[in-house]
This record gives structure tokens, sequence and C-alpha cells, in this order.
């Protein structure tokens, strides 16, 4: 009975979600490049990208007020893929390795550019939130300048600032692009999918090793040793 109660909870929600796209749809007009449902979870909005500050304007102007975060994604695949081979690799099949690429991973409301922005916003009366993304484009491997929402959320700042550092994303306009996390002279960007991670060079991920088997004789040894012990156990009890 929960279990058809938490269903049926999701379809409204669900045909909210759907209503709320519609409107939102009207509200932003040719702004709005595709919507996507997650069933039972989410609304994705994708925005064109020369809409992004009027888009957030808008949004938050119609009851979105409430900034949660901002991030980006690189949906690139790593050059170097995962600086090692292993005997885990080698069993892979092609299906395997194929569906593990980022380049397979479902993006919720499509886009194809390599660099990508999400917004998420609450709207509080409502009891409504939604994802905005946008598709940023590349200028010779690099994303293009966004302009920053600061002037509309002030929680964005830091979020701007660590997607500055982190990705290489300039956000024209923002107050100050100062590092959070490194120092101020460090080189690169280490959530773009091209940073090298030259620590995973000389030393593997941690779990991904060859897994050396146990000798025979060993594994002889302790299976007498478990039996000897449950016999013990049994004949005292």
């Amino acid at each position: 009975m929960a279990d058809d109660d938490a269903q049926a909870g999701d379809a409204l929600d669900d045909e909210a979600r759907t209503a709320l796209a519609a409107e939102l749809c009207e509200l932003l007009g040719d702004a709005v490049a595709e919507t996507h449902i997650q069933p039972g979870q989410n609304l994705w909005v994708r925005i064109d990208f020369e809409h992004w500050h009027t888009a957030m304007q808008s949004l938050r102007d119609a009851g979105f007020n409430y900034f949660g975060f901002l991030s980006a994604i690189d949906w690139s695949d790593a050059p170097e893929g995962r600086y090692e081979d292993t005997e885990f690799d080698d069993t892979l099949d092609d299906d395997d390795a194929s569906s593990s690429t980022a380049e397979q991973t479902v993006r919720h409301g499509g886009g194809e550019a390599r660099f990508e922005l999400l917004a998420h916003l609450h709207a509080p009366t409502r009891h409504q939130a939604i994802i905005i993304k946008s598709d940023i484009p590349d200028v010779d491997g690099a994303p293009a300048a966004v302009p920053t929402i600061t002037d509309v959320f002030d929680g964005a700042d830091w979020h701007e600032r660590e997607a500055h550092e982190m990705f290489g994303i300039h956000f024209e306009g923002h107050p100050n692009l100062a590092h959070i996390y490194l120092p101020t002279e460090f080189e690169g960007h280490p959530l773009r999918k091209d940073f090298p991670l030259l620590a995973r060079a000389v030393k593997p991920w941690p779990g991904v090793v060859d897994i050396e088997e146990i000798p025979p004789e060993l594994e002889a040894q302790l299976e007498a040793e478990v039996m000897a012990e449950f016999e013990a156990s049994g004949a005292a009890g």
C-alpha cells in the first residue's frame, strides 16, 4: 500500500512538473531549447547560452528566487583513460567499455557541447524546484565566457569562483574571480577531463590493482583451520 501511495504521489508530482515545464516555456520563450522530466525526481530546462543571464532574471522574478547551486560538467573523456592497465581492464568487453564513457552517459535535457552549466533554483512559495542547464560554446578547446549572475543571485558568487577555478570558465562581470581552494599561482583546472592526474601515473587508483591468488597450500590450511573451529564449536555446544 505504501508503494502504491508513493507511486501515486510521484505521478502527481510529474503532472505538476509537466505543467511547470509548459509555464516556463511560455515565460522564457525562445530561450528554452528543451525540457526534460526525470520521473519522480526533477524538471530539467535547457536554455540557449546567449539567454543565460536574462533567463535567470526572469526565473527569479517569477518566484524561483532561492538559489541552490551553480556548477559545470566537462562531458569529454579523459584522454589518459585510467592511467594504468590492469587485469580488470582486460576483462571488459567492448559493450562494457563503450557504456562506461562520458559520451554514453545520459544527458538529461539533451545538449552536445563539451562544457555545460548547471544551476538549481527553488520557488519556496510554490514548493517547486528546477535545474537549469546551458551548453557553453567551445573556443579553442576552452569554454566561452559566461555573463555572471551574481547581480541576480548573491549566492552565486562562490559557486562561479569555484567553476572558474576548477573548469576555467570565465564569468564576465564577476567582482572577484580569485581562487578558493588552490594557490594563486596554480596552473590548470583540475576538474577538466584533460587535466593530467600525475599522481595516478605513479600510484594506481585505490582498488585498481591486480589481485594475487591465494597459494593452494595456504588455501587448504585456512579451510582446515575453519573446519576445526566449526567442529570444536559444535562439540562445545
